[in-house]
C-alpha cells in the first residue's frame, strides 16, 4: 500500500535544502538510498469537440517502477495502463490529442529502504523551475491500506512530523473503500492530484533547477 504527499518548503529552506534535509532524517532512522526513481506527467487536450461540451484532459504518466509501462488516464476517468508504445501513438493521434507545452511536470529523486518501507523523496518541477517536494511511502508487507494505515502513519510521522497526509481520497472514494487492495494506478491518481495542486500554485522564488 502506498501513500503520496505534498511536503512543505520548510521556513526559510529552499526545496533542496528541505530534501536534504528529509534524506538526513530518513539516514538517521537507518534507511539505506536504493537508487532513484521518476513519475512524470504530460497533459494532452482533446481537440475538434463538436459537441460543444468542454474537451476532456488526457494525462500520460511514466513510473520509473514500471518502466515498460505507460498510464493513461482522462479527466474523472477511465484510467487505463499500456505500453511503452502508447506515446508512439499519442504522436499519431496529434490531430486529436494536442500536448499542452510547457505542462509537463515530474518528480525525481532518491528511494530508500527502511525494513519493509520504500520511501521516495522527489523534488516536483515543471518547466525547469522546483515547485514542490513529494514524499512516496509504501508499506510493501501489505496491498490492504485500511489493515496497514495506522502504521505508516506512525512511520511518515518518525521523518515528516506533522506533515503526515490523511488517508488519501484514491482509497476512501472505493465502494470497499481501504479494504481494497492498491495498484499502481492508485499511486498515480496521487501523484496527478499532487502534480495538479503544483500547477496552480505561484514560482518559488530562487527555485530554478540548476
Amino acid at each position: 500500500s502506498g501513500v503520496t504527499n505534498h511536503v512543505p518548503v520548510a521556513e526559510g529552506k529552499s526545496v533542496q535544502q528541505t530534501v536534504d534535509q528529509l534524506h538526513k532524517k530518513l539516514e538517521q532512522l537507518g534507511a539505506v538510498k536504493q537508487g532513484s526513481f521518476f513519475v512524470d506527467c504530460e497533459t494532452y487536450h482533446a481537440t475538434g469537440n463538436a459537441s460543444g461540451q468542454p474537451s476532456k484532459l488526457l494525462y500520460v504518466m511514466h513510473n520509473s517502477e514500471t518502466p515498460l509501462s505507460c498510464m493513461a488516464l482522462f479527466e474523472g476517468g477511465p484510467y487505463l495502463t499500456a505500453d511503452a508504445n502508447f506515446d508512439v501513438l499519442m504522436v499519431k493521434l496529434k490531430s486529436h490529442f494536442q500536448n499542452a507545452k510547457g505542462h509537463k511536470v515530474e518528480s525525481r529523486g532518491a528511494r530508500y529502504r527502511y525494513c519493509d518501507f520504500l520511501v521516495k523523496v522527489g523534488t516536483v518541477t515543471m518547466s525547469s523551475s522546483a515547485r514542490g517536494i513529494s514524499v512516496e511511502v509504501e508499506y510493501c508487507a501489505c496491498v490492504v491500506p485500511g489493515d496497514c494505515w495506522n502504521l505508516m502513519k506512525e512511520f511518515m510521522q518518525s521523518f515528516l512530523g506533522s506533515n503526515v497526509p490523511e488517508i488519501p481520497s484514491v482509497f476512501t472514494s472505493k465502494p470497499e473503500g481501504l479494504f481494497a487492495p492498491a495498484d499502481c494506478m492508485d499511486t498515480m491518481s496521487q501523484y496527478l492530484e499532487l502534480f495538479s495542486k503544483v500547477r496552480k500554485q505561484q514560482v518559488l522564488p530562487g527555485s530554478s533547477v540548476r
